[in-house]
């Protein structure tokens, strides 16, 4: 179940980057609602990491979200920003979505 919770929390980390994202092109209550997204993403993901390291290791919890969240962020910004989508950029990811898995596999 912390793992479900630790993954939620990198999701909901995903969830902040997209809204700020967003804000660079909103005005006006757009504006206010990807702000408001934001927070309450945000304050979700802080929340569910700070629970799911209540029972897994601090050093496991925070590269796994930290994980998540560069690699939901990059992925974001290939699907919804029009980054590129570069050989090595994808090369990389690849390698921290391994690296993610070793930490589950080893913990």
């Amino acid at each position: 179940m912390n793992w479900i919770i630790l993954i939620l929390a990198g999701l909901m980390e995903v969830g902040f980057t997209f809204c700020l994202g967003k804000t660079k092109t909103a005005t006006g209550h757009e504006l206010i609602g990807w702000w408001s997204g934001f927070l309450v993403s945000l304050a979700l993901s802080m929340f569910l990491m700070a629970k799911a390291a209540e029972k897994l290791p601090i050093g496991t919890v925070y590269p796994v979200w930290t994980g998540i969240g560069a690699v939901g962020a990059v992925l974001v910004g290939i699907l919804f920003f029009h980054e590129p989508a570069t050989f090595w950029r994808l090369f990389f990811i690849t390698t921290l979505i391994l690296s993610i898995i070793g930490l589950k596999v080893m913990a």
